[in-house]
């Protein structure tokens, strides 16, 4: 990717290639006044409530983080700023999938999405968006014991396995929160994605690392409280960016449930509040239970049910084994010895083998294009696991290179063929023994290699001892994770929205140029007029003539004119009345214990 922009961020430098595809560019001037201004509402009621509950002092986050109350961040100045703490930011477009997800948190790079909510979705959008994924996540990026928990999370969750139907799940979330943010959305369009995901997701079957996992993200990095059941605090992104629900979550009816591991078994629903929510005594007792789980995960314990999970996963996964020979495929076959252990596995099309992360350099897809096979085990007879033997201690085993050798496992497998090399690492371990002519049998007689299928590489280890997404070596492996094709829809304005924008750009200029307040009265008469369904402009015209005391009989009428319509409009009457409140009570100054 020869344009690449890494914003001199060392974090974003770092990002490797099959992560880069994901990522999009902010084009700031796409950001249109309206969003500027539901940027700015949000974010002065996020001060004016999550000063008194979030878990940080909000300013002071904020500001480490390189953003303001005022406007939409830049990429550029949160890269500047982040990197003084040791992480980088980009944007995506929308939902990407999970796994590349936590391989950013991993990479210590946040993932934010590019485009903005709607601002009749401005209490709460079911897609991601740059308020959720900025304003939520990282101002508490600089506390040390929380990012610390959020790359550990990412380097965990990049190796939990997935199955089939979660990638489903997921482009049936994505297409979903697509559809409700786009401003032209058909309904009967929208009832039929909600169906589409019921559906699946109430056939999931058993849920997999990768579902598992996603729900501790959900309930920690998410939508995660610190402190006392009585008294928590708010830490989670997803409550840290709803002004619906930041406060809603703190009422009784929402239960509040100690964070342990026994939090997996609670599954959630992005497009609904929570009904529980979970506390946390300290940020490092998140890294206890995602410690107690990934110790129960394959890339930790292996065996056949970890192979099992990689077959079910449909996509690449890497085995590894005992030597230390990693195998990466898309697995399709698992045998299994009398006492259950692994006799034999199969990957079908491009494979790859290495160790310690590193691809082979004569063993990569063009080595091995229609898959990779080996027996796992000890051979019947002799106590040391192949991986171990002495150099005499395989001659005696009759395996010399040019030499005819015949294999017998313990699993009832034989490989039979002449040894042309056998690979080992420095150490001494024996990795991988190569044959020429070579035929592999089970016991029942199944053929599982014959000679004419050319060299066998067989991989040498007593078990399999880790099972993991992805390739292991992402780079050589040249391993593209799946991409939607569902793009997020790109608004196009017709004359009479450009007008409004217009206005909105209007005011900004009055306000934050202290000129032009003759211009106002004139501006609230057009929104008036053509605009009735807007209430935005209308306090933020109302917040310039109380703060520069200016144009009193237009304050009157502003005042009257919204408290009409929050009275009249249900749907607006809280967002209202909670823009009032701010104007009452201005949110600009900051508080000493945040200028400290």
């Amino acid at each position: 990717m020869s344009d690449f922009n890494d914003f001199n961020n060392p974090q974003v430098a770092g990002l490797p290639d099959h992560l880069k595809q994901f990522i999009v560019e902010q084009h700031y001037g796409h950001y249109t006044p309206v969003d500027q201004a539901v940027w700015r509402y949000v974010m002065r009621q996020n001060y004016s409530y999550l000063k008194d509950v979030a878990y940080y002092p909000y300013i002071r986050g904020l500001q480490r983080a390189g953003l303001s109350i005022e406007r939409i961040p830049d990429l550029q100045t949160m890269n500047d700023n982040l990197g003084k703490i040791g992480w980088g930011a980009v944007t995506v477009d929308g939902f990407i999938p999970p796994s590349a997800f936590m391989e950013y948190q991993a990479y210590r790079v946040l993932v934010i999405a590019a485009d903005i909510r709607q601002l009749n979705h401005i209490e709460y959008t079911p897609a991601p968006d740059i308020i959720h994924e900025s304003a939520g996540h990282a101002p508490i990026i600089a506390d040390t014991d929380y990012n610390n928990y959020l790359s550990y999370f990412g380097s965990i969750g990049a190796k939990a396995m997935f199955s089939s139907r979660d990638f489903e799940q997921y482009e049936a979330i994505r297409h979903l929160s697509i559809l409700k943010e786009s401003s032209d959305a058909d309904e009967s369009e929208i009832a039929k994605a909600e169906k589409l995901l019921e559906e699946i997701s109430a056939n999931m079957g058993e849920p997999s690392e990768m579902a598992l996992l996603s729900r501790l993200h959900w309930w920690t990095v998410e939508y995660g409280l610190i402190g006392s059941l009585d008294n928590p605090k708010i830490y989670g992104a997803g409550l840290l960016s709803s002004i619906g629900e930041s406060a809603s979550c703190m009422r009784p009816e929402v239960k509040k449930l100690p964070y342990n591991i026994d939090t997996i078994n609670y599954s959630y629903d992005i497009t609904k509040p929570q009904p529980q929510l979970f506390v946390t005594g300290t940020f490092q007792n998140l890294i206890d239970v995602l410690e107690t789980f990934a110790n129960t995960m394959a890339f930790r314990t292996g065996g056949a049910a970890g192979i099992r999970k990689a077959i079910e996963c449909k996509n690449t996964a890497t085995a590894v084994f005992s030597s230390g020979l990693q195998v990466s495929g898309m697995f399709s076959e698992l045998r299994t010895d009398a006492n259950g252990g692994i006799s034999f596995i199969r990957t079908s099309g491009p494979s790859a083998l290495g160790s310690e992360g590193k691809q082979y350099s004569e063993h990569g897809k063009k080595a091995h294009p229609d898959g990779y096979s080996s027996p796992v085990g000890k051979l019947k007879g002799i106590g040391t696991p192949i991986e171990h033997m002495t150099t005499r201690e395989l001659l005696n085993a009759g395996i010399r290179p040019q030499h005819t050798a015949v294999l017998e496992f313990e699993s009832g497998i034989t490989v039979k063929g002449t040894v042309f090399s056998i690979l080992q690492e420095e150490e001494g371990h024996n990795l991988m023994i190569t044959f020429r002519s070579c035929m592999v049998t089970d016991s029942d007689g199944t053929i599982l290699f014959k000679p004419e299928w050319g060299r066998y590489d067989m991989a040498l280890g007593e078990e399999i001892v880790s099972v993991f997404n992805g390739a292991a070596d992402k780079s050589a492996f040249e391993e593209i994770t799946p991409i939607s094709k569902k793009l997020t829809h790109k608004a196009e304005y017709d004359l009479h929205t450009l007008k409004l924008h217009k206005i909105y750009h209007d005011v900004r200029t009055i306000r934050e140029s202290q000129q032009g307040f003759e211009r106002l009265p004139g501006l609230f008469t057009e929104l008036k007029s053509s605009y009735g369904t807007d209430w935005l402009a209308s306090l933020e015209i109302l917040e310039i003539t109380v703060h520069y005391g200016q144009l009193p009989e237009l304050e009157n009428e502003l005042r009257c004119y919204l408290t009409a319509k929050a009275a009249s409009d249900p749907e607006h009457n809280k967002l209202i009345n909670d823009g009032l409140n701010v104007i009452a009570n201005p949110v600009t100054q900051l508080t000493t214990e945040e200028e400290s």
